[in-house]
């Protein structure tokens, strides 16, 4: 059984014919009759019931409440959300602003530069505060900035706010003592967006799917992740009796390798009280990142930048994709498996869809031709570069 929702014109043909059948004659047909005003305005009052209905009945699974601020009888909910709280992730995790540090150059040594002094970049429009006082005692001195604004009003957190060493930023207000424009010379925290809808409704499905167990493998998993900097969590039984290692993916650092600051924020998430098993010593160690070099021979298709650019696009997210695989936490399929067939099948797709042609894909991990490989405890891949030959 499906659930159709009506027409205006269907429900109000609907009612008069109720009508003729209880009041035994025809209504006039003149668009001003009153039984056909009533009947008009009695349809627009059903489908929106209908469509209220509907609305209602799509809230009851995760999969597609909305996650727009919805007003229901003066309270504003969103469903999405309520099923995030419910299930006990809480709030999508929310962007993250970049602390840089800065070299000032100090024009005569007296005085300091106070905490929360603005500086702005021209090329992103980020506004970013100084982090604590800065006691100008030497010809160059280094202070930390954080991302605090931008031209669309928000707070400056997310990808936009990060920059390069070598970047520029200029005091907002000139200030004794010290040249106007700062350079970037290093990266405290790299900023990331926040988590999109889709991310944060797959993590609640996934947190459905994995329910605490006391323990488990799962616990381990989502308390890690717990913490904004992880993206991934990949626990293990440890070598040593009464030990779990946790392999950690970071949310922020270039190819997911973590920083020891958040190593030790995703082990103070798992350790926090009453929450693992009193007995239980958890490690945590980075991810190891492999790469592979695919090389594409005799690759012959018209439009050949647009289908080499669509290779390389889809064969990274082929790696990318594959994780080890954990008895009692993988959800099936598999995806440990690395294999020059699969990936050749990635190729194919591509090429088949522009009407191309290619002789062979070849895989190779530090210059050793792969045939298949299967990732091991805390292993990740990534294609290092995709090479037409």
């Amino acid at each position: 059984m499906s659930l159709i929702v009506p027409t205006t014109a269907e429900v109000r043909e609907n009612i008069l014919a109720q009508l003729e059948s209880a009041l035994g004659q025809v209504i006039p047909l003149l668009p001003k009759s009153f039984l056909r005003v009533i009947a008009t305005a009695l349809a627009g009052v059903v489908v929106t019931l209908y469509k209220y209905g509907g609305f209602v009945f799509l809230q009851m699974f995760v999969a597609t409440a909305t996650a727009a601020d919805t007003m229901i009888n003066g309270r504003t909910v969103s469903p999405l959300r309520y099923w995030g709280r419910l299930v006990g992730l809480g709030e999508p995790a929310a962007a993250i602003p970049a602390e840089l540090t800065i070299d000032i150059t100090v024009t005569y040594q007296t005085g300091f530069i106070p905490s929360y002094t603005p500086l702005l970049n021209t090329d992103n429009g980020v506004t970013y505060i100084t982090i604590g006082s800065t006691t100008l005692d030497a010809d160059v001195v280094e202070a930390t900035v954080r991302a605090t604004g931008d031209q669309s009003g928000g707070n400056g957190a997310g990808d936009l706010s990060n920059l390069g060493d070598g970047a520029e930023l200029s005091f907002a207000n000139p200030l004794p003592n010290v040249v106007r424009t700062t350079v970037v010379t290093g990266t405290v925290t790299t900023g990331a967006d926040g988590e999109s809808e889709d991310a944060y409704r797959a993590r609640i499905a996934d947190r459905f799917a994995k329910r605490p167990q006391g323990g488990a493998y799962s616990d381990y998993e989502q308390w890690a992740e717990e913490s904004s900097a992880v993206l991934n969590a990949y626990p293990y039984t440890g070598d040593c009796p009464g030990q779990v290692d946790v392999y950690i993916e970071s949310a922020t650092e270039p190819d997911g390798i973590p920083t020891t600051a958040q190593l030790q924020e995703a082990l103070d998430s798992i350790n926090q009280a009453d929450r693992r098993p009193a007995g239980a010593l958890v490690n945590t160690y980075p991810i190891d990142r492999i790469g592979y070099t695919v090389e594409v021979v005799d690759l012959e298709v018209d439009e050949t930048a647009q289908v080499q650019a669509d290779i390389t696009t889809a064969v990274e997210q082929y790696f990318l994709d594959r994780e080890p695989y954990i008895v009692g936490l993988s959800i099936p399929p598999k995806r440990s498996r690395i294999a020059r067939a699969s990936v050749s099948g990635v190729v194919d797709d591509v090429v088949s869809a522009a009407g191309g042609d290619f002789a062979n894909v070849l895989l190779k991990n530090g210059g050793v031709l792969v045939d298949r490989y299967e990732l091991q405890a805390g292993e990740k891949a990534k294609a290092s570069s995709v090479v037409f030959i």
